[in-house]
């Protein structure tokens, strides 16, 4: 396994990885599904989170964000979570299993979200300055969300990423941009400690069932 972010060499041997995935039947029928799955529940997210917003909630004491004033940091924030994603995919490309167990785990991981946050009705933290995500913005209905709290999607999401990387370098940068990213929702009152602290559990949940199942394919 090298350990180093220089993937031109990886890249190279891309097109000879997925043209010896494509001749299995079930990967084929599993990059045809991933895809359209993660379309889907994008798209219920955001129905969802229309009606999380609409729900009233409580507001949870929070000493750390006591502790600090806000400040925006969306630029910042959005910066890490997408060159995350176009490192993670990049690095991915020349595995495609794995790409698409990623993709898998993305999607468990967002369910999973939905599931806890039905539960957890939580209203913004005192001081909130919205993080308006673009890419949820053209997919939803613009609405500017503030309760979709509990747990932090860009924090869940960045570790994710880090447990897909392969070599140290590059887990290291992406568990580096999962603490940034953390730090950052937190200072900009997005979140409450309890919803960044509770997002690597989460993912790290995902990715074992993803992998698990695919640990259990193989055996069968």
């Amino acid at each position: 396994m090298h350990d180093t972010l220089d993937v031109s060499p990886r890249l190279r041997s891309a097109p000879r990885a997925w043209s010896e995935e494509w001749k299995d039947r079930s990967f084929r029928l599993e990059l045809l599904l991933t895809p359209v799955a993660l379309v889907a529940v994008l798209a219920v997210l955001a129905r969802f989170l229309s009606w999380v917003e609409r729900r009233p909630g409580v507001i949870l004491p929070d000493p750390i964000l006591s502790a600090i004033a806000p400040r925006d940091l969306t630029w910042i924030t959005f910066a890490l979570v997408y060159a995350s994603i176009l490192t993670t995919v990049v690095l991915l490309v020349p595995r495609p299993r794995r790409l698409l167990l990623g993709m898998q785990a993305y999607v468990l991981m967002m369910l999973l979200r939905m599931a806890v946050m039905s539960v957890t009705p939580l209203a913004a933290p005192p001081g909130m300055l919205a993080l308006e995500d673009p890419f949820v913005q053209i997919l939803g209905t613009g609405q500017v969300l503030t309760k979709d709290l509990f747990f932090s999607g860009h924090t869940s999401t960045t570790f994710l990423l880090a447990l897909f990387a392969s070599g140290r370098a590059s887990r290291a940068f992406l568990l580096a941009c999962t603490v940034a990213v953390a730090a950052c929702v937190l200072w900009q009152h997005v979140h409450y400690t309890v919803d960044v602290l509770a997002a690597p559990p989460f993912a790290y949940a995902a990715y074992a069932l993803v992998s698990r199942r695919r640990a259990g394919a193989r055996r069968a």
